[in-house]
């Protein structure tokens, strides 16, 4: 065993930076699986933290990057690991304009463009909404531990757009709390799908929960029989819907839509409710990369118009949904407040599209 920069590494490794950890294979680790001849070299780092490393910066040698820890190791050659920089706990200030619909001292809301989540989380530390109202806010927000932090009462998708309500005081983010948890908040969605659902207007009740097979979807589930209504397997999950155009024929042979713009109005708020609900009637969203099995739309047509929908409809890279509109008592002043936020540009161009089909 060998001692280096402090730390004991066994005599394989060296250490290039404190972040760095590099280690030849020897002719007896021929054959081993990468993720387990590094966690076997590296005291420090764990087979399950080495294996997500491996997954997303990527084991170094001299003929490139692995990303597979279950890649044969060969006598001989060197590994490395770099270990990023730790990520701050607190969210760190960004100046990064934001659409503001309405504020005052308590509250403020927002129209959220795609591509920015809520949230800072793996895979986006930075450019989230809380890093926005970090600082927008700055010295009138609710502390927190000592710590600056705004009122998030609810959430929309990364890629979904719309409008959000924050809340500035510690009176406000109760009461918006009080308001979502007895669903006392009027939320008006608006979605562009695959086909039209059958009726054109219609609720569809249906808990969701995980899905057993894919942990990163929910899925709807069916009520546990054999337990009381309150015990079923998800949660209650209620969507009503209708239609408010539709668009072209799905083919010759049937009169159904090839498309629609539905709105949508929740009753509770689960996680990716519109989108399951939507897909689970058959008519998922154009774009929805989750929950969307097929690109783009199925339609009747030829000629310039034809070809423009499609492709249109093809080249959507998220989910199409949009947070049109959020309604409810202001929870300090008890004045009703009501916000609205027009279609973005390219859920706008994509109706506009369908419209020619």
């Amino acid at each position: 065993m060998t001692a280096l920069k402090g730390n004991v590494y066994k005599d394989t490794m060296t250490v290039a930076s404190p972040s760095e950890f590099s280690a030849c294979a020897k002719p007896e680790h021929d054959g081993d699986r990468l993720d387990r001849f590094l966690s076997e070299q590296f005291e420090a780092l764990s087979r399950s933290r080495v294996q997500a490393l491996i997954k997303g910066v990527g084991c170094e040698t001299d003929n490139g990057l692995i990303h597979n820890p279950k890649h044969k190791v060969r006598a001989g050659v060197t590994y490395q690991l770099t270990v990023p920089a730790p990520v701050a706990a607190i969210p760190e200030p960004e100046n990064i304009p934001l659409a503001i619909i309405f504020e005052d001292e308590h509250l403020l809301l927002i129209n959220k463009p795609t591509g920015m989540a809520v949230h800072p989380a793996p895979g986006s530390w930075t450019g989230t909404l809380v890093n926005a109202l970090l600082h927008h806010c700055k010295g009138k927000l609710p502390g927190i531990g000592g710590v600056e932090r705004p009122g998030i009462v609810h959430r929309i998708d990364k890629h979904t757009t719309g409008v959000m309500v924050v809340a500035k005081s510690e009176r406000a983010h109760t009461g918006l709390s009080t308001l979502f948890a007895a669903h006392d908040i009027q939320r008006a969605y608006l979605a562009v799908t695959r086909g039209a659902p059958r009726p054109l207007a219609g609720t569809v009740d249906a808990p969701l929960a995980r899905s057993p097979i894919d942990r990163k979807k929910i899925a709807v589930v069916k009520p546990d029989i054999a337990r009381p209504a309150s015990h079923m397997a998800g949660r209650s999950a209620v969507t009503h819907y209708k239609a408010l155009e539709t668009f072209g024929k799905f083919s010759k042979v049937e009169s159904r839509p090839a498309a629609a713009l539905i709105e949508c109005r929740l009753e509770t708020g689960r996680t990716h409710q519109i989108r399951v609900h939507m897909a689970h009637i058959g008519t998922p969203l154009i774009g929805d990369p989750v929950y969307g099995r097929q690109r783009g739309v199925k339609a009747v047509g030829s000629g310039d118009g034809y070809e423009a929908a499609t492709l249109t409809a093809r080249n959507f890279t998220r989910q199409a949904l949009h947070a049109a509109s959020l309604g409810f008592r202001h929870p300090v002043t008890s004045e009703n407040v009501f916000a609205e936020a027009p279609l973005p540009e390219d859920m706008a161009n994509l109706v506009s599209a369908f419209r020619q089909l």
